[in-house]
Formats: structure tokens, C-alpha cells, sequence
């Protein structure tokens, strides 16, 4: 027995921990903090995870083969051979799922590295070696909740089984990567560190890796190092690193977004020394969705630095085809993608970009996403909304008190004295434009 065995033994308990102070069900879940926190210690290098053909496609229709190579390909445009985007994970069980990886694996692309997910079955593994994939995911649940009222197990029985089928990918040549599902709900020194202990046994047994993706399966996980396990982020990527003597780069964070915390706790994750995060492109993902894919790029950017390798203006490219080609609506006020994202309607905040774009836009956003700053022009646009429409759709530059442009702010201002409360069309601008400059 290893030192990290005798201090977090395996605790076989009768009945299920339901943490019922923090998730009481009938009422909305509590946050729950004590004085006790963990230090940071950011991931030496962090990089992205992909789940969009797996938990992406558990939202929506399925995409076509046509449009998983072609995202994919979009993928690998945007991560540049960085190594930013570093894996992106399939399905395996219908034969348009094998199709795909086949295709994608024959682009013969640096990143992202295609692997697969299974269920916690030994059959499964059938799949992964026929397809030739050098790593799986495998589901392997560790709350109670699933462990007892889902499984019918005991901890003991969960465990002994998820061990199983980890050293049957080991023995197959495949690296096991556990999904750790609902971990914000699980006994952590009680299920959780001994489990991630027997994996780092086998670690060492067969001298490959077994990784180990941090599944926020409800999205429970909060950003307070302050806050008690099972709940805070920091003290679960600290623990597995610190107790589990799990080493940050084999650890993944995979969250959703039910209270609008995908992201932070993405970036959380990395800050305390796990190395991945999971994303699905737009967060499209299981119920709210994933952590946003095009988010996390921009983030590790700000936390690292702009890499000259990453094309960010292929996350525009992204948006576009998602709308075009699969035909998802990117709603308007969707940070980085939607249409109004770097769009401003306000007067005083128009003047203030015909002054400098850094008065009111947070990035050159022209340079990086290939996204000019627009105006929408409303009543609340002014001459200097609609100067800012001109010089951005004709390249001139017209005085505030010029006739012509008057002349268009007339016919927007008539609208809106007619009782109008919809934005005015770029078509509309257009003709009204020609007809004021005779263009």
C-alpha cells in the first residue's frame, strides 16, 4: 500500500452521499464556503479539448458527415499547428460516427488529434481498436447519485468495474481517458481520490498514460477557492494534483453552462493546474450547452499571450458556416460571433469610435476576427451613428452638418416620429444614401 493509499482509502459507504445541504433539490441549490482555500498554480501549459461531434451533437440533430470534415478542417485552420486545439472527440456506434473519423483521419492533420468515447463496457473497445484511435474516452460516473441510484452498485463494485475496462484499454494499446461524471456531486477523499490513485497504479504499471477529464455534468462547480468540496473548482483540480498525485497535464475540465458558469470555471480550471479544458464550437452541448470553443481560444490568448500560429479570424469563418451551412441561429448578443458583437447604436458611443475604435471596442477586431466595427442605426444613432454607417459601407468621410447626411438623418428621424421601434436596415441606408449623394 502506497502512502496515498493508506491516507485516502476507499470508503465503501451503505448508503449514497447526497451532499443534501448544498443540493436540496425542492429548492435551488447552495453554495457552501469555509475559511480554508488553495493557493493558484496555473497549468504550466494549457490547451483545448474538443467535444463537438460527441456531447455537441447531443443537442441537435446530428451533422452530416459532409459537415463534421468540413468543421474539423475549420478546427485545425484556426489552431494553426499550435497544438492550441489539441484533440476533438467522436462518437463510435452508428456508421456515419465511424465514417466521419475515418474521413477526418485521413486529412492526415497535425490538430486536432481525432479519438473516440465509450461507455464503461469491455465490448466497446471493438470499436476503438478497429478504428485504429490511439485514445478513448470512457464513462466512468463517481457521484452517488449515479454510482447508487443510477448503476445499482456499490462504490466498491463502480470501482473494481471502471478499473476493468481501463486496464482493458491499457492491455488494447489505447490510452483511457475516465470521464469523471458528476464530480461537483461526488464524495471527493471518499470515491474520487481513491479511485484517481488506482489509475495513477496502472499509470505507472503499464508506463502509458491514463488521463482523467473533471466532468461538471450539472454545472455545480463554482469558481471560490473558498467554497467546500465538492462544489469549488480549485480544491478539485488541487486535490487531484496535490492528493491524487494526478500531474495537471493529464487532467481535463469539461463543464456545461446550466448557471452561466461554463466559462469561468473553464479558465478556474486552468488557473489551479489543470492543463485542458473541453469546449464544443458555440458551446452547443447537452440542455445550456458546453464552454464555448471560440471563447476558451480567445481566453488562452489573454492569459498567454497572442499566439502568431492561431488564425482567430477563423472563428468568424466558424460563425458564418454554422449559420450558412448548418443553419444554427447565432443569437445577435452571442460574444465574439453574433452580429452585434462589435455593432453599436448608441450616438455617444459612435462619436466616440469616429474619435479612436479603442474608446469603444475592447480589440481590433478587423485585425484578429476579420469583423469591422458597424453601427446600427436607430433614433438613438445621431449624426454620428450615420456618418460612421457611410464612412464604413462607402470609405468617405462626410461632415456631421453636411445636407446630405442631414438629409438621411431626416428621413430616420421621420420614421421614428411615426411610431417605428425596429432598427433600420443596412438596405434601407443604402437607398436613402443614394439618394441624398446621388450615388
Amino acid at each position: 500500500m502506497t502512502p496515498k493509499d493508506a491516507k485516502f482509502p476507499l470508503q465503501d459507504v451503505a448508503e449514497p452521499v447526497l451532499y443534501r445541504e448544498m443540493f436540496p433539490f425542492s429548492q435551488l441549490p447552495r453554495v457552501l464556503f469555509e475559511d480554508a482555500g488553495v493557493p493558484l498554480a496555473p497549468a504550466r501549459e494549457i490547451w483545448i479539448t474538443d467535444t463537438t461531434f460527441r456531447d455537441g451533437q447531443q443537442s441537435r440533430p446530428p451533422y452530416s458527415v459532409e459537415q463534421i470534415v468540413d468543421i474539423y478542417k475549420l478546427f485545425s485552420r484556426l489552431d494553426g499547428g499550435s497544438g492550441l486545439i489539441r484533440q476533438s472527440e467522436f462518437f463510435l456506434y452508428t456508421k456515419k460516427d465511424r465514417q466521419a473519423v475515418e474521413k477526418c483521419r485521413e486529412l492526415n492533420l497535425p490538430f486536432p488529434q481525432v479519438t473516440g468515447w465509450i461507455m464503461a463496457r469491455k465490448e466497446d473497445f471493438k470499436q476503438v481498436r478497429e478504428m485504429g484511435l490511439p485514445e478513448t474516452g470512457i464513462l466512468t460516473s463517481c457521484s452517488d447519485y449515479h454510482i447508487f441510484l443510477k448503476l445499482k452498485k456499490t462504490r466498491r463494485q463502480a470501482l473494481d468495474m471502471y478499473l476493468d475496462i481501463a486496464r482493458a484499454a491499457l492491455d488494447s494499446g489505447i490510452t483511457p481517458r475516465c470521464h469523471f461524471e458528476d464530480i461537483t456531486r461526488a464524495d471527493f477523499y471518499g470515491f474520487v481520490v481513491p479511485f484517481a490513485i488506482e489509475l495513477m497504479k496502472l499509470r505507472q504499471e503499464y508506463r502509458r498514460d491514463v488521463k482523467i477529464r473533471l466532468c461538471d455534468t450539472l454545472a455545480f462547480g463554482v469558481t471560490q477557492a473558498q467554497a467546500r468540496l465538492p462544489r469549488s473548482v480549485p480544491k478539485l483540480v488541487a486535490g487531484m494534483i496535490r492528493d491524487a498525485g494526478v500531474p495537471g497535464h493529464l487532467l481535463e475540465w469539461h463543464g456545461h453552462n446550466d448557471f452561466h458558469k461554463g466559462l469561468a470555471c473553464g479558465e478556474t480550471a486552468w488557473l489551479y493546474g489543470c492543463a485542458a479544458v473541453n469546449c464544443s464550437v458555440l458551446g452547443i452541448g447537452e440542455r445550456t450547452g458546453n464552454t464555448p470553443l471560440e471563447a476558451m481560444v480567445v481566453e488562452a490568448a489573454q492569459f498567454r499571450g497572442t499566439d502568431p500560429r492561431v488564425n482567430y479570424a477563423v472563428i468568424t469563418e466558424i460563425a458564418r458556416y454554422f449559420q450558412d451551412r448548418v443553419g444554427f441561429q447565432i443569437p445577435p448578443n452571442y460574444p465574439l460571433v453574433g452580429n452585434d458583437f462589435n455593432t453599436t447604436r448608441a450616438g455617444i458611443h459612435v462619436d466616440g469610435l469616429l474619435k479612436s475604435e479603442e474608446i469603444y471596442s475592447c480589440f481590433d477586431t478587423q485585425k484578429i476576427l476579420n469583423r469591422p466595427v458597424l453601427v446600427a442605426v436607430t433614433d438613438k444613432s445621431g449624426a454620428a451613428g450615420i456618418k460612421h454607417w457611410i464612412q464604413s459601407h462607402y470609405g468617405i468621410d462626410v461632415a456631421k452638418d453636411d445636407p446630405r447626411l442631414l438629409a438621411v438623418r431626416a428621413k430616420v428621424e421621420s420614421e421614428y416620429e411615426a411610431g417605428r421601434n425596429t432598427t433600420i436596415s443596412d438596405e434601407e441606408m443604402h437607398r436613402w444614401y443614394k439618394e441624398a449623394f446621388g450615388a
